[in-house]
């Protein structure tokens, strides 16, 4: 059984395009990111009845984190698959290196 090779040539001016394309908008979004991060106020992350019966307790203020990470799970998961699927299918036919 034979498998068919395809030589890809790759175009030196189209990939420093694309390098520069990238950098953009990693600088982007690291500007944007910082941006929000500076202009951010404190946030008192609880309520005040929940503030204030975590507050005399480490047990239960370690309990309370855990549950915030629990719940932060399922829309993390949902949203790394969306944006695994929508990578996957980004040029429309082609699936893992075979179209269709």
């Amino acid at each position: 059984m034979k498998l068919a090779r395809r030589h890809v040539e790759v175009d030196a001016e189209a990939l420093l395009n694309l390098n520069s394309h990238i950098v953009k908008v990693l600088l982007v979004v690291c500007v944007v990111a910082a941006l929000c991060l500076i202009s951010s106020a404190p946030a008192a992350a609880q309520c005040a009845m929940c503030r204030a019966s975590v507050q005399n307790n480490a047990g239960l203020a370690r309990g309370l984190n855990l549950a915030v990470l629990v719940l932060l799970v399922p829309p993390v998961t949902m949203f790394c698959s969306i944006i695994i699927v929508a990578y996957r299918h980004r040029k429309g036919g082609e699936v893992d290196g075979t179209e269709e």
